[in-house]
């Protein structure tokens, strides 16, 4: 089903696919470990990261793309990032989100959406 999103408490996009795993296995469901996560990577495209930061704001932290399986393992790769730079006196946390360098694999797929992304979107000199 196209467009679906959810939630799940983790610390890192990798930690996701792991508690993923663990409430299918969980949900009685008997499948093997191969079949689980090959089910959560042909089901699952994008991975955001939000994390609350030592200021009390939220930011998102991480854009990871899942990009399929290689063996048993879901492969992952990093489209954005947050930089945290630290906080200033009053303790406010300054950082910047930025482009890995990669671009989604899907990005055909967004452009026959009629979405157009400007190429320097992913260009990893350039801050958002």
């Amino acid at each position: 089903h196209e467009g679906s999103m959810t939630t799940i408490h983790a610390n890192t996009p990798r930690d996701a696919m792991s508690r993923l795993e663990q409430m299918i296995g969980m949900s009685g469901f008997r499948l093997g470990q191969q079949s689980t996560r090959s089910q959560i990577a042909s089901a699952i495209r994008i991975v955001i990261q939000l994390q609350r930061m030592s200021d009390g704001t939220r930011r998102v932290v991480a854009v990871n793309e899942i990009t399929g399986m290689e063996g048993d393992v879901i492969q992952m790769q990093p489209i954005f990032e947050y930089i945290l730079h630290g906080t200033d006196s009053a303790g406010a946390v300054h950082g910047e989100f930025r482009a890995t360098g990669a671009r989604p694999k899907f990005m055909d797929q967004i452009r026959l959406a009629g979405i157009t992304i400007p190429s320097d979107t992913f260009d990893p000199s350039r801050a958002m």
